[in-house]
């Protein structure tokens, strides 16, 4: 099985529970614990269902990343009409989840060893978590931004643009300190509310009592 995947796949959850698995071998022991014979004890299946289910090693891999980013809430469209208010509750919630997926100790550990292989030639999991994690992530973050702007409630010339300062405000350099292990926010709510108030102050679009629209400062 390719670890090409272009869209963030839907697992079963039986298939969600090997890979919560899969990620707390790679946590515990490192890049060495996780075998295909390993997982199968652990997760009490066969090695041909996770060859059915994942594919080879990178499959594998690119399924816990992208297990991991599915975590990160954005937005699932609806036939009701997407106000304000929900603009603004899927945001906090997707920065709520950013910064708790961030700063988990699975995440943590990926992007560790990620960069400990960095220079090593043929070394894929930085390519599959950018792939997997961060494009899927920020793929569902910019379609909720992009309803945001159909539904006359973000102004923006550029998605990717806007987004990028949505994830600035949210992250900061938090993740960097994270990694060299300081710890986390205690209050990854109140941070992902003042990010939200922030980008709305840049990209928000506000209604006055006379129905006419205008937009906020900092447009």
């Amino acid at each position: 099985m390719s670890a090409e995947l272009s869209e963030m796949p839907e697992f079963s959850p039986r298939q969600n529970a090997v890979l919560e698995q899969a990620l707390k071998l790679l946590v515990d022991g490192g890049e060495k614990a996780l075998t295909t014979s390993g997982l199968a004890r652990a997760a009490n299946c066969s090695k041909e269902s996770l060859y059915k289910w994942f594919g080879d090693r990178d499959g594998l891999l690119a399924a816990m990343i992208a297990h991991q980013a599915s975590k990160v809430r954005t937005f699932e469209r609806s036939a009701g009409r997407l106000t304000a208010e929900l603009l603004r509750e899927h945001l906090e919630t997707f920065g709520r989840d950013l910064l708790e997926v961030l700063s988990g100790e699975v995440s943590l550990a990926l992007n560790r060893l990620a960069i400990g292989q960095a220079s090593r030639e043929g070394s894929k999991l930085g390519r599959l978590l950018i792939e997997h994690g961060r494009r899927q992530i920020d793929r569902r973050a910019i379609g909720l931004m992009e309803a945001g702007r159909r539904a006359g409630l973000l102004r923006f010339t550029d998605a990717d643009s806007a987004y990028h300062t949505l994830y600035g405000l949210i992250v900061s350099d938090l993740h960097v300190r994270m990694l060299l292990g300081e710890p986390g926010l205690k209050d990854n709510q109140r941070q992902a509310a003042r990010a939200v108030d922030a980008f709305l102050q840049l990209h928000g679009v506000s209604q006055d009592t006379g129905g006419a629209q205008r937009a906020s400062a900092g447009r």
